[in-house]
């Protein structure tokens, strides 16, 4: 609840600081147009996926995918290097959500996982084959750093890292229809009708990858944008051990923009 009280904050202030802009014209927004200074909001939604890279062996077939209602908003800041404003570096604040929701067939999968119908209960590890069921869903504070090269009037090209934080994170499934190997692909072999696994807990609170994107100015303040980011180092941390391969975040984040 105070991570969610914290996020309409920054949008109130986000909303208020752009009204604000908007009715000092022509004053303190030309004269930090003049200072080579650009302000942009956005607004789009994520999709895409939290996945190993690449898709090892062990998951067989995807059953079903559903990306959801993952939302963003977004503040820029960017600074023009040159009068003709072909080059520039954009720094800006997202706040964001990257999830999923999952059901793959996988074998010989290594899981950590709590079962509570089948040939054995309570906590198991061990090589799974049967149905997972995963759902992600993470909250971040990510900010990026760009350089922005306008190819026209209309047209922007940007890439550049970016660093995110988890402020609310879930990544929790159930594992159903199969049976688990425990210890190793040999161990004794027990039927789990169901079982739940949750590695909320577990997920690395600190992150980084790499951002690349377009954004087209539809009319003089209106945008539509693209951005596609690529986690660099996996959500989980490098002594978790409860999944054997890394999971990295890979979204594309699209939608409109309001340039001042």
């Amino acid at each position: 609840m105070k991570t969610i009280k914290s996020i309409y904050l920054i949008v109130f202030l986000l909303v208020t600081g752009a009204v604000f802009a908007e009715n000092k014209k022509p004053g303190a927004l030309v004269r930090s147009t003049l200072k080579g200074l650009e302000y942009r909001i956005k607004a789009g939604v994520n999709i895409g996926g939290t996945s190993p890279l690449p898709l090892p062996a062990e998951i067989r077939e995807i059953n079903s995918y559903r990306p959801g209602a993952q939302l963003a908003i977004e503040g820029n800041i960017i600074k023009w290097f040159d009068r003709n404003r072909k080059w520039g570096g954009l720094f800006g604040i997202r706040l964001e959500n990257k999830g999923m929701k999952t059901d793959a067939r996988v074998k010989n999968y290594y899981m950590v996982m709590d079962s509570y119908d089948g040939e054995v209960l309570g906590h198991v590890e061990g090589n799974w084959t049967g149905n997972v069921k995963t759902n992600v869903k993470n909250s971040y504070i990510t900010l990026p750093f760009q350089v922005i090269y306008k190819v026209s009037p209309r047209w922007d090209l940007k890439f550049g890292p970016y660093i995110s934080i988890l402020t609310n994170g879930d990544f929790s499934g159930v594992a159903y229809d199969g049976y688990i190997r425990e210890g190793d692909p040999t161990g004794t072999k027990a039927n789990v009708t169901e079982a739940t696994y949750d590695f909320s807990g577990d997920l690395r609170k600190f992150q980084w990858g790499l951002d690349a994107g377009a954004e087209w100015r539809a009319y003089k303040h209106l945008s539509v944008y693209a951005d596609l980011t690529w986690g660099l180092n996996s959500i989980f941390p490098g002594d978790f051990e409860s999944i054997s391969f890394k999971m990295y975040n890979v979204y594309l984040n699209f939608g409109f923009g309001y340039v001042f």
